[in-house]
């Protein structure tokens, strides 16, 4: 999340102020040791309190959203889902209306349980550069979740506050690694370039630019067309979630898994695909999941969107984003078609969409008052889903339907789509407001 949040501000307003990022990251994981050992009278309470409390405002007010009419039709169910989610979470960590500790427990070692066994599961199908040391993190999640669950080393009421400490003090230390790396960026190079987002190394072809002094500016917005599996296939065999994210098998058996590209007229269409058209059966497919070198394949990139509609089909769903940088996409692209080697998993169609796209929104939101602008997306819901979005991605890879929530949930925050919450309040409280008055009328007459 907080790399995401720097991705979107920029490196420039924190490199000169690298020291203030250090000294913040030392005393959040001061904090979070005296949370662990419990050493001053009230750090817990209050640090629960202050988590339970976000988690609770950020609720209210993406249901505020929905009831003043701020979010579109086809995603109503899932910001009430979300808005619902954040408002039970938060009122069981601050135990409101009343106390839930049991159930507390519970859903943070579920939460530690799955998260581990989906890493080491899909590290173990994947095998990208790195999957053992996601392994070990995947089994430590598992260790956590067992110990969350027993007395042992800690009482049940040290529980929750231990994994609140833990993830202040990762968020700690994250803090410190970014500032000093800050520290040593040059002003040319892009964030991405950065060993924290180097993993799987998908941002390898992230622009190094000259600054000019040149006013960018955005003549047509770009858009990303997403193919889901379950709509490019023919006659699908219907399987929920799996063929919305993963993939889809059609009546005769053949597996598709979609496509992505990422369009900005008048000169950039990014689409990737294989040089030569592969069916797969389910015993292939699992095979070519492997993202190593001996499933690379010569690779394609096709022309434009009419190209495409026209030799395959219209794609689902389209995602306009106006709020970007063109230079910084441009010269991504032209890193990245120099070499057209084709991996199901590792250098794919939604790969390089997902990336071009981080390229591009490099310091979109860059603001005169960057801290207060970086506390501002910290507490964005959709941030914190975005940076779900992103680490699902890294544990595995990027798919079709991974892309298209991923445009969404973007578009949502640098295009600012949904109204800011006063206005959301004002909205709401003027829906209301007839409804009274039609009921304080029918009961006068």
């Amino acid at each position: 999340m907080l790399k995401l949040a720097f991705l979107l501000v920029g490196p420039e307003a924190f490199r000169a102020r690298w020291y203030v990022l250090a000294i913040l990251g030392g005393l959040i994981m001061a904090l979070a040791a005296l949370l662990a050992i419990d050493a001053v009278d009230g750090v817990t309470a209050v640090t629960q309190e202050t988590m339970g409390g976000v988690f609770v405002v950020n609720g209210v007010l993406a249901l505020l959203g929905v009831l003043g009419g701020g979010a579109e039709s086809r995603l109503r169910n899932l910001t009430l889902a979300k808005a619902a989610g954040l408002i039970v979470l938060g009122g069981l960590i601050l135990g409101f209306p009343f106390r839930t500790d049991i159930a507390l427990v519970v859903l943070f070692s579920l939460t530690f349980a799955l998260d581990g066994a989906g890493r080491i599961t899909t590290a173990n199908l994947v095998r990208f550069s790195g999957w053992r040391m996601t392994v070990a993190i995947g089994i430590a999640e598992l260790l956590v979740a067992v110990l969350i669950l027993t007395d042992w080393p800690l009482p049940d009421n040290r529980d929750i506050p231990f994994c609140i400490s833990l993830l202040m003090a990762l968020t700690g230390w994250l803090l410190v690694r970014v500032s000093l790396m800050f520290r040593t960026l040059e002003s040319e190079a892009a964030i991405l370039l950065l060993p924290i987002f180097g993993g799987r190394g998908w941002y390898d072809n992230a622009p190094v630019l000259i600054d000019t002094g040149e006013v960018v500016t955005v003549e047509n917005p770009m858009v990303v067309h997403v193919w889901t599996p379950v709509g490019s296939a023919y006659e699908p065999e219907r399987r929920l979630l799996v063929d919305r994210y993963i993939a889809a098998v059609d009546g005769n058996g053949v597996i598709s898994t979609g496509h992505s590209a990422l369009e900005m007229l008048p000169d950039v269409y990014i689409s990737h695909y294989p040089a030569n058209e592969v069916e797969r059966s389910g015993r292939d497919f699992i095979q070519s999941l492997r993202g190593t070198a001996d499933n690379d394949l010569p690779g394609r990139f096709l022309p434009s969107y009419a190209y495409e509609r026209d030799w395959w089909c219209p794609a689902d769903a389209h995602v306009e984003l106006r709020n970007f940088n063109p230079r910084r996409l441009r010269a991504f692209w032209i890193g990245y078609r120099q070499d057209s080697t084709y991996n199901l998993t590792n250098r794919n169609c939604s790969v390089v969409v997902a990336a071009a796209l981080d390229a591009a929104l490099e310091g979109a939101l860059e603001s005169r008052n960057p801290w207060l602008r970086l506390v501002r997306l910290l507490i964005n819901p959709d941030l914190w889903l975005a940076a779900m979005i992103r680490h699902r991605a890294a544990s595995m890879t990027w798919t079709p339907g991974m892309v298209l929530d991923y445009a969404r949930t973007m578009a949502r925050i640098v295009d600012r789509r949904e109204l800011a919450w006063g206005q959301r309040l004002l909205r709401f409280l003027r829906r209301i407001r007839p409804h009274q008055a039609s009921s304080s009328k029918a009961h006068t007459t």
